[in-house]
């Protein structure tokens, strides 16, 4: 499945390999955790993580990419994709807007990669006031304006912060699970997913 989503993003012409690599093996180890239900992408830029957690489980009907500006790449990619998998057509909405103002439906998975700094603390927000299932694999880690918990003298700051995270939705009432995708593709691979109890 790898290769031919590869060669899709590839005839597309408009993602850094990278970002490819990213979306994939985090849709990989999300669908193996979190099946069904819509699909929310927030600070989805081009959105290629809800088009391939829609092809890896047809049983999610409906993905919706939020950002606050949609990137021309979006357009050009959904297209591609469109084309070497019909079923998606139709079934992927972008909206320009602020997390904060998503209606989100109860059920949806709320996924996010590399969303900056205290963005992936908006997700967070977000997928507990709604008590949705939530994926994220944070980077950017802002020491000033992330939680670190107090933990700095422990551990790296970007671990205490993810830490936080982790005691934060656990508190909210979640399981969580860690995990990572591998390092070289990037050293930010620390992915976080998490069920409302």
């Amino acid at each position: 499945m790898f290769a031919r989503i590869a060669r899709a993003v590839c005839e597309a012409e408009c993602l850094p390999r990278k970002e490819l690599y990213e979306a994939w093996e985090t849709a990989r180890r999300i669908r193996r955790q979190m099946r069904g239900g819509p699909v929310v992408e927030l600070a989805a830029g081009h959105g290629l993580l809800a088009m391939i957690l829609i092809i890896l489980d047809d049983t999610s009907e409906t993905a919706l990419c939020i950002d606050i500006q949609r990137p021309p790449s979006h357009a050009t990619l959904l297209a591609v994709m469109e084309r070497h998998w019909p079923r998606l057509q139709g079934r992927i909405e972008y909206h320009e807007a602020r997390m904060e103002d998503a209606a989100v439906h109860a059920g949806a998975i709320l996924a996010s990669v590399h969303a900056c700094g205290s963005l992936t603390d908006q997700v967070l927000d977000l997928a507990i006031a709604g008590r949705n299932r939530v994926a994220v694999l944070p980077c950017c880690h802002d020491l000033q304006k992330c939680d670190t918990g107090s933990l700095e003298a422990w551990m790296d700051g970007p671990l205490a912060v993810d830490a936080t995270r982790v005691a934060r939705l656990r508190q909210a009432g979640y399981r969580v699970q860690t995990a990572t995708i591998p390092g070289d593709i990037t050293p930010k691979n620390r992915l976080l997913l998490g069920w409302p109890l």
